[in-house]
């Protein structure tokens, strides 16, 4: 019975009474009830009664209507109450004919020249003794209710500003409380301090990045042996800026820094910098660097500096001296200003260094750029060992594998996919994570999660979607610098009909052969439409967007263009952007375009003809996709042979030779 109770009394604790009270609430009802008292609290109990004139009172007098008369001196008015059994002639006085229960039932004003204890004995003299009625005299001490209509307003303003300033602090994300949660704090840095202690996370943590990583050990060992450096006359950097794309592990390698450096460790956001009053970022930029030096040596980590770094006077929106410059100045002064920020290194991360202001990316502030690019095979390798610690894998697995299937992958992807898999067991009710779980958490990261009706495609769509992957699949399989196919599916996911998976090699620099190779393979599709029903369709779209883009690149940019000329209108800057004009005339554009188009109708060609001499094979790739819907390199090169690969070029070694 104990154990019932007990339940009872949870479940009671669990309902509650339906709602949460907090400070919010707890403020609004005491705002609408001291709104109530300042508006009714003087009518009291006259709010019912009547007003009527004096003369119109000295004939109720008269008449031997009126039972009392209660009169308030300070305030010059009186309540009349009339006899009970007198109420209902008055009854037409009062809406809808209605007489109160309540009294008093009328009440009147006079001026500050009535003389109530004349005026009343007067009257009381001329009655007869069942006519008379009683005289209530009283004062009406105003002092306190004066006292509390003057403090209360501001009271409630006050509360009124603290809690919208709260909830204005949690919506822009203020932090730790932010600096509006307290009026008084708005200029505090809301930066996070771990001390040397705190701080876990070592370069045993963070799986590849090895350049990385080697430029920054600079950095441990400048703040564990300062003397080895300064004994010589060098100085201890001031800064160092981690650039590189978004899930790369910048965040984690700043706190590899501290850990391994066994230094505090300040961590803040380039947004907490910028608020809505002016000059709280300069303020919080100061007393960052403040804390920073009380607690010298240490590192300061800024993530995303470019929400305060952008270039001066290009902010799109603002005007040339806007809160954000100022901060940006502010933090220009404090990395190396007149003051000595001696102990102090600042690290930071951005995807987009380029839209940084040149004073910041200057030597003396940001001495280094420390690039932290995607994992290569081995990175990735190193990277699926960290994450798959905590999954209970199958005895086949393969982290080689794995690696090999993933590339262009960040750190963040890895452990994304990681995840996906344990998922996808789950539900599978696998007792171990599989590698074809693996392989399905890849294919939903790239395309999406399998869209299994039968009702989204017709049969002619369906057809259509099968060899015009096929298509794809043939290009990429017979040229010699596409990359290798390793999937192919007409299986729906996400937006895509259908898919074709390759597995890209990690190139460093691309010749006009691969980008020429590359764009056959995305034109595949289309072609392979062309060829089976003599008109394209609007499932190559993406295909075209692509290859379009690469066409541009190769006569724009790379200079891949005879009549165009070795030219690059690439802008490395992003100063570009904010300019109305283009650095080419109309003519050289009207040029660029119609290369554009020799070399889209060039790749068009060469990929129609490539198909149509290896018809046969297409149409059974086609076929084969219809009836097993996702086939593997396997399937493919039993029907094409092995994959076409570059030939090997030994002209350099030959050149050599005959030297």
């Amino acid at each position: 019975m104990a154990e019932n109770n007990d339940n009872k009394n949870k479940d009671k604790k669990g309902r509650g009474f339906g709602f949460t009270i907090n400070l919010s609430t707890v403020f609004y009802i005491l705002l609408l009830t001291g709104l109530g008292w300042m508006l009714f609290a003087r009518g009291g109990s006259s709010s019912h009664a009547v007003k009527v004139e004096w003369a119109e009172v000295e004939t109720m007098i008269n008449n031997g209507d009126v039972a009392e008369i209660d009169y308030v001196r300070n305030d010059y008015q009186g309540q009349v109450k009339i006899r009970p059994e007198r109420l209902a002639k008055y009854a037409d006085r009062y809406p809808g004919g209605i007489l109160p229960k309540r009294s008093p039932h009328f009440f009147f004003l006079v001026s500050n020249k009535f003389d109530p204890e004349t005026t009343f004995g007067q009257l009381n003299d001329g009655l007869d003794a069942g006519s008379k009625f009683k005289v209530v005299m009283q004062e009406n001490d105003h002092l306190w209710e004066g006292v509390l209509q003057l403090i209360v307003p501001f009271i409630f303003f006050f509360l009124l500003f603290f809690l919208m300033t709260r909830s204005m602090s949690r919506s822009m994300g203020g932090g730790n409380g932010g600096g509006m949660m307290n009026p008084f704090n708005t200029g505090k840095s809301t930066g996070k301090l771990a001390d040397k202690n705190e701080v876990q996370v070592t370069f045993k943590d963070v799986a590849g990045l090895y350049g990385a990583k080697e430029e920054v050990m600079e950095i441990v060992d400048f703040l564990k042996n300062p003397k080895k450096y300064t004994a010589l006359g060098g100085k201890i950097p001031k800064g160092a800026l981690l650039v590189g794309p978004p899930g790369t592990g910048k965040t984690l390698l700043a706190k590899a820094v501290a850990g391994e450096a066994n230094v505090p460790f300040f961590s803040i956001s380039g947004s907490d910098f910028v608020e809505m009053f002016v000059g709280v970022g300069a303020s919080r930029v100061r007393d960052l660097f403040r804390q920073a030096k009380e607690k010298a040596p240490c590192i300061v980590f800024i993530d995303e500096i470019d929400a305060v770094g952008r270039a001066r006077g290009k902010n799109a929106g603002f005007s040339s001296n806007d809160e954000r410059e100022n901060t940006l100045n502010q933090l220009l002064t404090e990395m190396d200003g007149f003051g000595s920020n001696s102990g102090v290194i600042v690290l930071a991360a951005t995807n987009r260094a380029d839209i940084l202001d040149k004073a910041l990316m200057r030597a003396g502030r940001f001495d280094r750029q420390i690039h932290v690019e995607l994992p290569e095979l081995k990175e990735r390798e190193e990277i699926f060992q960290v994450h798959l610690r905590g999954l209970k894998l199958a005895d086949d697995f393969n982290v080689e594998f794995m690696a090999k299937h993933t590339p262009g992958f960040s750190g963040a992807d890895i452990a994304n996919v990681c995840n996906e898999a344990a998922l996808t067991a789950a539900r599978r009710n696998h007792e171990a994570v599989r590698q074809e779980d693996f392989l399905e958490a890849v294919d939903r990261i790239i395309g999406g999660l399998e869209r299994k009706s039968n009702t989204i495609m017709t049969p002619a769509e369906k057809r259509t979607t099968a060899y015009h992957e096929a298509g794809h699949a043939l290009a990429g399989w017979l040229l010699p610098y596409a990359d290798p196919v390793f999937k192919v599916s007409i299986i729906p996911r996400g937006n895509a009909l259908g898919l074709t998976w390759h597995l890209p090699e990690e190139r460093k620099n691309w010749s006009r052969s691969i980008m020429m190779d590359q764009m056959c393979t995305l034109m595949g599709g289309r072609v392979a439409e062309e060829v089976l029903n003599g008109e394209p369709s609007t499932g190559a779209l993406n295909d075209l967007e692509r290859l379009t883009g690469m066409a541009y690149s190769m006569v724009q940019f790379y200079g891949m263009s005879e009549k165009v000329g070795a030219l690059s209108f690439y802008d490395s800057t992003g100063a570009r952007g904010y300019e109305l004009t283009k650095p080419y005339s109309e003519k050289t554009a009207e040029l660029m375009d119609q290369e554009v188009k020799e070399i889209v109708r060039e790749v068009h060609d060469r990929t129609r003809r490539l198909i149509e001499d290896h018809r046969e094979g297409f149409m059974q790739l086609g076929a084969l996709l219809l009836e097993k819907e996702v086939i593997f390199a396997e399937d493919i090169e039993r029907i094409l042979g092995p994959k076409v690969k570059p030939a090997d070029d030994d002209r350099f070694e030959t050149t050599a030779e005959n030297e």
